[in-house]
């Protein structure tokens, strides 16, 4: 997974210090991310193609107070999904990346 923003120094620092997410420096300012567990799903569309980035979370409300207190900012409040409880986290450079409370199962189970 790549991201890409003009911002790139203040989106490495959210990811190391609000999300915490461990990284190697292999180029001086390039970090390489350490992700979590991951799941994939394959849906249907009319035609177009296109590729979304979510993450998960087991309490989503503790989640979004734990990441404000970490100057994360939200668009809107949680909303009931079909597949979770949502929000839209908002990172530096216009980066936006769904979070969600997942209600299905889990192939992580296996």
């Amino acid at each position: 997974m790549l991201l890409y923003t003009p911002e790139a120094d203040a989106l490495r620092a959210v990811l190391r210090d609000a999300l915490g997410w461990g990284s190697v420096e292999d180029t001086p300012g390039w970090l390489i991310f350490k992700l979590p567990p991951a799941e994939l799903g394959v849906h249907p569309s009319e035609g177009s193609t296109k590729h979304e980035i979510s993450l998960m979370c087991d309490d989503l409300e503790a989640t979004m107070a734990e990441l404000r207190g970490k100057g994360i900012a939200f668009r809107g409040g949680p909303t009931d999904e079909r597949f979770g409880i949502t929000t839209t986290m908002l990172l530096p450079g216009g980066v936006e990346l769904l979070l969600y409370q997942p209600k299905h199962a889990s192939p992580l189970d296996l």
